[in-house]
């Protein structure tokens, strides 16, 4: 039982060794190792032998990517408003070594040349500038960082700011100003609607009446081409049946009655109407039977007239009527010229 004491002992001893030898890297991780207080190497990722009691890991430092979100520091813009900018900073271990040698804590020193990077740039623009420029800014805090974090195995992929806060009275100011603007657009937008809806009204009333008129136009044109049509019909019809003086009269005398349709029991009768009524007196008189009718409807023609008014009237009917009939062929003929021409 004493002889199997050392041997456990330095079994002990072996597997102690062995597991302090015995160094397993996860993937995107790095250590760095010093040997009697000096860096020796950085391990990779896997398995990896070191010597116990001599050999020992310093840092273990992750190569990835890292975001980085400092708090808001207050910074001064040219025309002296202080304004809070936030940044947020993606960034990456590319010397392990230089990470953990070169600086004692890169991210308190990332983070102090953000603050005083940013001062030089905003303290040369005015507080528009600053809030619209930031792709500017970014790019220029990127640059300047990337630069100065190379001899500390860093590099700076991208630079962001995110949210730059100016002071509570200059955000009102500004409300103010935005409410203004989009007020000022607004009416420009309502007036040039009300401009153009007056302008496409015009335009609407002015085709109306374009459409109108040509549309009177035409009617004028068409009544005009029926009453040519008519008078053109009428007097090849008189020509065609060759109506004497008789029948023109009783035809006169069928329309006059409708002068007296408007109910005001007055009618007008003109120097011709004397020399109609002989006519037609004569004609129907020499029709034997039918003088009785012709003489009624005579009558009740003239009912309403006083009989003097119609005697004293009849000298001028002869010429007046034969000055009518005159002048109706010589229409009829003009009407008839200009249609055919």
């Amino acid at each position: 039982m004493e002889a199997m004491v050392p041997i456990i002992v330095l079994a002990a001893f072996v597997a102690f060794v062995v597991g302090a030898a015995i160094r397993i890297v996860p993937q995107a991780r790095r250590y760095n190792i010093e040997r009697f207080g000096r860096y020796q190497r950085t391990l990779q990722p896997g398995l990896n032998l070191i010597i116990p009691l001599v050999d020992r890991v310093n840092t273990k430092l992750d190569i990835r990517e890292q975001v980085y979100s400092s708090d808001p520091k207050p910074v001064i813009t040219e025309d002296n408003l202080v304004v809070a900018i936030d940044t947020v900073l993606y960034y990456q271990i590319t010397d392990p070594r230089a990470a953990a040698y070169e600086v004692a804590d890169y991210l308190k020193a990332i983070d102090q040349l953000t603050v005083t990077t940013l001062r030089n740039l905003i303290g040369s623009m005015d507080l528009e500038s600053t809030l619209t420029s930031r792709e500017t800014i970014n790019t220029r805090l990127r640059e300047v960082l990337d630069s100065a974090t190379g001899k500390w195995g860093i590099r700076v992929n991208r630079v962001e700011i995110k949210a730059i806060d100016p002071p509570k009275t200059i955000k009102e100011a500004m409300e103010k100003q935005m409410r203004a603007e989009r007020d000022k657009r607004a009416a420009i937008l309502h007036a040039e609607g009300e401009r153009a809806s007056l302008i496409l009204t015009a335009e609407g009333t002015r085709n109306k009446q374009i459409l109108e008129a040509e549309g009177k136009q035409q009617a004028m044109v068409l009544e005009a081409d029926g009453e040519a049509k008519a008078l053109e019909r009428v007097f090849q019809a008189v020509h065609a049946n060759d109506a004497d003086a008789k029948v023109l009269a009783y035809k006169y005398l069928e329309m006059l009655p409708r002068l007296t349709e408007n109910g005001n029991g007055y009618l007008l009768i003109p120097g011709e109407f004397t020399e109609a009524v002989k006519t037609v007196t004569s004609a129907f008189a020499e029709g034997g039977g039918t003088s009785a009718r012709a003489v009624n409807d005579t009558n009740r023609i003239i009912g309403p007239v006083a009989r003097p008014q119609a005697v004293e009237a009849a000298t001028q009917a002869a010429d007046d009527a034969k000055a009518l009939v005159d002048e109706a062929k010589a229409q009829a003929e003009d009407a008839k010229r200009s249609i055919i021409g």
